[in-house]
């Protein structure tokens, strides 16, 4: 079996569908060997190569404009010409990104339906337009995969797909992320983002959905009582524009008081993101939304307290080894994390826990769920 896959991600490793991509062509290229892989790169002027291709694994290369135009165009034309042109017997957008027509059978992951589902996301008409392209696109596509039953859900009701078309994969992760070690590269690491000896963390990214908002109103609680030994240090890239999109945390901040508890420290590389998950003595994930979320997974396979929502797919995820709590309520968000803090029993409890639910996902089962789906469609069988 040939399968050409949509490329555009996979120089963002630092990107869920980044990580998505890379894993599964990974595992899916160690696991069968009369499986062949064509890579479709869509390379803007400027950009480097693909990077970190496993052995084996073809590239078909293709200049592309810059800009969302370009990304539509290299969707909708260039990538279905480029399965014709390297006579794939079957294709795989690992993203909510498929083409209308494929000259192959066509296989698309929808990690979630967030655009879709929160208005703000939605006022713009650029917004509304590409919107109703992937649908459509979906649609049309012999079969969809998503991240969660939770996600599945979403798109039977928003996409009016039957339940037989959409199969739930759960993601995973590395095995770089363990407990910690007290190496003295860890150390270094620590000392380069200049983070304390004990802190709460949110890594992740700020968009509204995020809720991160309610978490820093959750911190007018645990600040007045431990906010000055567990400041909350708020990883990942800060918004540079105030929108509908993006609050103003600055100012929310501000407002709330609590600036001395809060600590940003910015865009975090992907090979130090472990160690700030190992060190942190509790990991908070707000999110309303979320296909699966793997923050959460990589926070419990680390061996930290997770506090979470309970919305969508995160109590798939957590089960029972973390703090679901309602996004809409800080106070609860609060107690939740006052307790992993001063409870040692309860976080020690919520650690092993969280390290047999992580142990309970692997990306070679999500590649050979993925490979039974893909060889379901090119040979024409349904999933059963």
């Amino acid at each position: 079996m040939h399968l050409a896959i949509n490329a555009w991600f996979w120089n963002q490793p630092h990107t869920g569908s980044g990580q998505y991509l890379r894993q599964l062509v990974w595992h899916l290229n160690q696991m069968v060997t009369d499986l062949d892989i064509t890579l479709i790169y869509p390379q803007t002027p400027g950009q480097p190569q693909p990077e970190n291709i496993p052995p084996g694994v073809r590239t078909h290369t293709i200049p592309v404009r810059a800009g969302h135009i370009g990304k539509v165009i290299f969707e909708q034309i260039q990538f279905p010409q480029a399965c014709k042109q390297v006579k794939a017997d079957i294709a795989h957008v690992p993203y909510w990104g498929a083409p209308l027509q494929s000259p192959v059978p066509l296989v698309v992951t929808i990690h979630d339906l967030t655009t879709m589902l929160v208005p703000e996301y939605r006022r713009r008409l650029s917004a509304r337009l590409y919107n109703a392209l992937v649908t459509a696109s979906a649609r049309g596509a012999s079969h969809v995969i998503t991240d969660s039953l939770a996600s599945k859900q979403d798109i039977i009701q928003q996409l009016g797909l039957s339940a037989e078309m959409v199969t739930a994969i759960y993601l995973a992760v590395g095995k770089e992320y363990h407990p910690p070690t007290n190496s003295l590269v860890e150390m270094a690491t620590l000392k380069k983002y200049d983070l304390p000896d004990f802190y709460v963390l949110y890594l992740g990214g700020y968009e509204l959905h995020k809720n991160v908002t309610t978490l820093l109103l959750a911190y007018t609680y645990v600040g007045q009582a431990l906010g000055e030994q567990y400041p909350l240090v708020l990883a990942g890239r800060k918004p540079h524009t105030v929108s509908p999109v993006y609050p103003d945390y600055d100012n929310y901040i501000r407002q709330l008081q609590i600036e001395e508890y809060v600590r940003w420290i910015g865009f975090v590389d992907e090979v130090d993101k472990p160690v700030l998950y190992r060190y942190a003595d509790a990991f908070v994930f707000p999110s309303r939304h979320e296909g699966f979320g793997l923050p959460v997974l990589e926070a419990m396979a680390s061996g930290v307290p997770v506090i979470a929502s309970d919305s969508g797919s995160l109590p798939e995820v957590i089960g029972d080894a973390g703090f679901a709590v309602d996004p809409d309520k800080p106070r609860e968000m609060a107690g939740a994390i006052i307790s992993a803090l001063i409870q040692e029993e309860f976080a020690n409890e919520l650690r092993q826990k969280g390290l047999q639910q992580a142990a309970r996902f692997s990306w070679q089962r999500t590649a050979a769920e993925t490979l039974r789906v893909l060889d379901a469609v090119a040979s024409g069988r349904d999933l059963v």
